[in-house]
């Protein structure tokens, strides 16, 4: 087991971990650590947490120190400076007549770099851009192309429900989501339904999926024969959250409700008979 701090190096962002050396940091600590063969400042995200080194990179690096005053003012002054860059950034592509979108930029504390992250479809030749950035900027430039996940991260915005972005606020790293999880929580798959600001399947449905899986294990599936008290029928809703299966009994127009614990049924889905020869299946 290893003692290591894990920071970020911005808000929501991935964490990322450094030993503490002989120091004690407390969470939202600014601390200046190197990454990529530069200084960084990042705050501080779990102040300490014990972790075996075979799930840790090969190296890990010390935190340098805890930021100074001066050194946050200097941080700050660094992001107001990559705010007029970006307009900068943009002239030169516009310029050099570049299919791509320019999302954000950054400085490296010690501004040995600047970082420009784009979007576009395809691959850019932008050999002359960073040319042109660099002769401008007196540094060195790393352009850098990120997903459409990655840039409603890197903007922020609303989601459909109203609220601040999650992977903007809180989610450190995207996690994988399927049309499946929409499927088995009954959602609508029309795309506008399902979809986030980046045009992709919104985070939240990965949520509350762990529950709806042990549901849909504990319930029959539509279609499926029941014995309930009041007789036999066949399931034509279910409420997986409350375990409530709605059947269409045997002589019954109307159907009822019930706990799936009042059924009995065999697990499975339905059995479908197999066509005999001559017949359509």
């Amino acid at each position: 087991m290893m003692e290591v701090v894990g920071v970020r190096f911005r808000e929501s962002g991935h964490v990322y971990y450094y030993t503490p050396g002989n120091d004690e940091y407390r969470y939202d600590d600014a601390v200046i650590v190197e990454s990529q063969q530069a200084k960084m400042m990042a705050r501080v995200a779990i102040a300490k947490v014990d972790i075996q080194q075979s799930d840790l990179p090969n190296e890990v690096l010390p935190i340098l120190h805890k930021a100074t005053e001066q050194e946050i003012q200097k941080n700050q002054q660094n992001q107001r400076d990559a705010q007029a860059a970006m307009l900068v950034g943009k002239r030169k592509i516009r310029a050099h007549e570049l299919e791509m979108k320019l999302v954000g930029v950054e400085y490296t504390f010690d501004r040995s770099k600047m970082i420009f992250y784009f979007t576009a479809d395809g691959r850019v030749d932008f050999r002359e851009l960073v040319k042109d950035l660099a002769g401008e900027f007196r540094t060195r430039i790393e352009l850098r192309q990120i997903g459409v996940r990655d840039e409603a991260k890197l903007l922020g915005g609303l989601g459909p429900c109203g609220r601040p972005l999650c992977c903007g606020t809180f989610l450190g790293d995207f996690i994988p989501v399927s049309i499946k999880m929409a499927k088995d929580q009954g959602l609508s798959l029309n795309p506008t339904k399902i979809s986030g600001l980046c045009g992709r399947l919104m985070c939240c449905l990965k949520y509350e999926n762990d529950e709806y899986e042990i549901a849909k294990k504990e319930m029959p599936d539509y279609g499926k024969e029941v014995q309930t008290p009041d007789g036999k029928g066949r399931v034509v809703g279910l409420n997986l959250l409350n375990r409530i299966v709605r059947v269409r009994l045997v002589g019954w127009e109307t159907p009822v409700e019930y706990l799936a614990s009042e059924l009995e049924f065999t697990k499975g889905r339905p059995h479908k008979p197999k066509a005999k020869a001559g017949e359509r299946s």
